[in-house]
């Protein structure tokens, strides 16, 4: 009996939604060869990660087992799957593997980052597969809101896998390949071992509808505008912002690309020949010159980024435009969970300058580029697989899909972040649980989640700063009184004081009371300190602040 086995751990993107990073590994165990699917990125917010930039999954499992890494393949260029290659490609030293338009922004990327780019190597279609250690890999073309997304074939000495990456069911994308069922059918000949499946629209019960299907609708909005229209997608959402330059063409408008993002991903599709026939486009200098009814403005920011080009023209002027009453904003969007608030934020803006804005609640202006429930279970008509792992998802996601799998009398399980799973026999079986956790960049450093740096941010946007000040004397005495900066806090309290007056005079009683074996121990002294702050703070204003204490001594 064969001592090796297959397995597959997911370290993010399986348990909640972005940072996509799977590994899978063939060998004896703990000496397995490796191979990542995707590295991608979550986006922070102010009350969990206040200042962090991005979110990646903690990669220090792969890091100590570098030299057992074959590769990395890119299912496709969102940044939730794509996002951390530059950031982690450092540490990991392997090659990169993606289609052509992935590749392109991957390149992109790791030129940002000062990476060699010819490290990002690009593949073809299946049947085409790259052979790394014990694995033969393909990439299946199937239909996303992003161009030349890939399933993944992964065959091994234990079976075929089949990862599906993000997916629907879409027969007429507009832009990149259509599902193609014959395709999935013959990978699934020779039977499958196990199917890791898209969980995100495990509870939407109606089939997908098609790319194809907005363009009517969103053509007639833009034709019955009066004012200025502009529109926010995702960026990476190339069928989308075709379909939004075309409406806005039919309608007589002059298009305009605002934004980093927008305009990179068209390039990008351009240059690699994945978007064709897309109209032309004028300047935002020429767009000022222009009448307000003939021009449309493609803009990001869908997911209320503040900095993106939606936030900048809901508070003001962006590259010399300006939105005025009688305007149309379009979010041809879902908002990603979480992402609600800067969303309403910035539509609330706009309404305060007169703008109308819609919204998908109507259901026209936007589709999903996940399966729902009826095409995850198409996908798993075709396969047939002998295992069910549900990924890309939250918890209730994953369970609800597992409890789908089961019930078409698959074996399923579900497979959080952390769960090394052994998929070699005819049911998937924990074979042991890995640490994963968050990494942040964090300006331009990499920081552990546990590192206390974004707590201490929390604790002080939650609870003020006190900076208490001492100065001590060549006899340990103290020099003057002691001082305080407060950052963050009220200026008086229930005494009716000053508030940095009370705690000045109750920190100098402190030292009054204190004998010479604590004057001279800096601990001792920093802790009384610390307490006598923060307790004085909370009688005079119900919070206990961060406290930072600095003793000078004059020796």
């Amino acid at each position: 009996m064969s001592t090796e086995r297959l397995i597959y751990l997911p370290l993010g993107g399986a348990g909640e939604i972005g940072m996509n990073a799977y590994v899978y590994g063939y060998g004896k165990p703990g000496k397995e060869r490796l191979i990542l699917v995707d590295l991608g990125v979550a986006f922070p917010d102010m009350d969990s990660t206040p200042g962090v930039d991005l979110i990646m999954p903690d990669m220090t499992w792969l890091q100590e087992r570098a030299d057992q890494l074959e590769g990395i393949f890119i299912t496709h260029a969102h940044e939730d799957h794509i996002g951390g290659v530059a950031h982690m490609y450092g540490k990991l030293n392997v090659p990169i593997y993606a289609r052509s338009f992935t590749a392109n922004i991957a390149r992109r990327k790791m030129k940002e980052h000062g990476h060699p780019e010819d490290a990002v190597r690009t593949v073809s279609a299946w049947p085409e597969v790259t052979k790394l250690g014990p694995f033969s890999i393909g990439v299946v073309p199937i239909s996303h809101s992003v161009p030349e997304s890939g399933g993944m074939v992964i065959d091994s000495p234990a079976g075929r896998v089949l990862h599906s990456g993000d997916f629907k069911t879409d027969p007429t994308p507009i832009v990149g390949e259509p599902f193609d069922p014959v395709v999935w059918t013959e990978l699934s000949k020779g039977g499958v071992q196990a199917l890791m499946c898209d969980s995100t629209n495990v509870f939407s019960p109606n089939p997908g509808r098609s790319e194809l299907e907005l363009g009517p609708e969103i053509t007639k909005l833009v034709q019955d505008a009066k004012g200025m229209v502009v529109a926010t997608t995702f960026a990476s959402n190339v069928a989308r912002v075709k379909t939004l330059a075309e409406a806005g063409e039919r309608a007589g408008r002059s298009v305009v690309l605002l934004g980093r993002a927008m305009q990179r991903m068209v390039e990008a599709s351009v240059e690699t020949g994945v978007l064709t026939d897309f109209p032309s486009v004028v300047s935002p200098e020429e767009a000022t010159q222009m009448p307000r009814e003939n021009v449309m403005l493609l803009v990001t920011g869908s997911q209320g980024e503040r900095r993106a080009a939606s936030a900048q023209l809901a508070r003001g002027k962006y590259r010399g435009l300006q939105l005025k009453e009688g305007d149309l904003f379009l979010f041809s969007s879902k908002t990603i969970p979480g992402n609600e608030k800067g969303v309403i934020g910035i539509m609330n803006q706009l309404s305060e300058k007169g703008v109308d804005v819609v919204d998908d609640s109507s259901g026209l202006y936007h589709v999903s580029g996940h399966a729902n429930r009826p095409d995850l279970e198409t996908l798993h008509d075709l396969v047939k697989p002998k295992m069910l792992i549900p990924m890309h998802g939250e918890h209730r996601h994953l369970r609800e899909h597992a409890r789908l799998g089961i019930s078409k009398g698959m074996a399923s399980a579900v497979v959080v972040n952390g769960m090394m799973m052994d998929l070699t026999g005819e049911t998937p079986v924990v074979a042991e649980y890995v640490d994963t956790g968050r990494t942040y960049l964090d300006g331009t450093v990499k920081i552990g989640a546990m590192d206390g740096v974004v707590r201490d941010r929390i604790r002080m946007a939650l609870n003020g700063h006190v900076v208490v000040t001492v100065i001590l004397d060549e006899e340990d005495a103290p020099l003057g009184e002691p001082w305080c900066d407060v950052k963050g806090l009220p200026e008086t309290g229930r005494s009716k004081g000053g508030l940095v007056e009370v705690l000045e005079a109750d920190l100098d009683q402190f030292l009054k009371r204190s004998n010479k074996k604590t004057l001279r121990d800096d601990d001792k002294l920093e802790d009384g300190l610390r307490r006598v702050a923060r307790q004085t703070s909370q009688n005079e204003i119900g919070k206990k602040p961060e406290v930072t204490v600095v003793v000078s001594r004059m020796r």
